[in-house]
């Protein structure tokens, strides 16, 4: 089969160590953060309410990256409402397993991992949740802190983080119908299921970091995919604060 754009774009921007591009910034170059139409009428909108503790606006005002994490286990507890925050299933509707996070079409070419390196009563190892029955499916025990950090680019907080949330995507899942544009589809929904986890994580009184930067090939040999059909596309370290 002829490889396409999507292929062609998923394939090229994998990051491999040692072959990452150097150089510092340009400064002086760096586009504006805020676009503004000067000029144009200004209309006052009421301050938002986000200070009642326990509700989602707090969660959202709440929100930061965090990469560093205090030492003793999360709870399974926690875990599971990580999980079922990021990928849960929330009802079946004709024929269709909704779920916590939208995606196109509802064809939710999302997999989710994790390394779990400190929940009390859980081993070390590496786990795929399995969506449907709500359960972890045990992949391999160990200590994983050490291959998880080097493929998310040597970064710290995925050794010391208590668990690495990690999203592959099956990409037929979405190819099937949108063709090559399934591939802007796929990480789309890759943000909804991580912010997801991010506000979770909040509520449970956890701290969080998304990490995009991984050694793509370093990942999926660590879960077991091949890259091609199925490759890592996501990260995210989740510790106690």
């Amino acid at each position: 089969m002829k490889e396409g754009v999507g292929d062609a774009f998923q394939k090229e921007t994998k990051y491999r160590r040692g072959k990452l591009s150097g150089g510092g910034l340009d400064w002086d170059a760096k586009p504006e953060t805020y676009k503004r139409y000067p000029g144009a009428a200004l209309v006052d909108l009421p301050q938002p309410s986000c200070n009642k503790p326990g509700t989602v606006w707090d969660a959202l005002r709440m929100r930061r990256s965090v990469r560093e994490f205090a030492d003793g286990p999360i709870s399974p507890a926690q875990l599971s409402q990580l999980l079922w925050a990021a990928q849960g299933m929330t009802a079946r509707l004709q024929g269709y397993g909704l779920r916590t996070a939208p995606s196109a079409g509802a064809l939710y070419p999302l997999e989710l991992y994790v390394a779990v390196h400190n929940v009390s009563a859980i081993d070390q190892g590496m786990y795929h949740y399995a969506v449907e029955t709500h359960q972890l499916e045990g992949l391999e025990k160990g200590d994983f802190r050490l291959k998880v950090a080097r493929a998310a680019l040597d970064q710290e907080m995925a050794y010391a983080a208590n668990a690495v949330f990690v999203w592959t995507a099956v990409f037929e899942r979405s190819t099937w119908k949108y063709k090559q544009r399934a591939y802007r589809y796929i990480y789309l929904d890759a943000g909804h299921s991580a912010q997801n986890l991010a506000l979770a994580a909040v509520a449970l009184g956890l701290g969080s970091c998304q990490i995009g930067a991984l050694y793509d090939d370093e990942a999926n040999e660590m879960l077991g995919v091949d890259g091609i059909s199925e490759s890592t596309i996501y990260m995210t370290a989740v510790g106690k604060m």
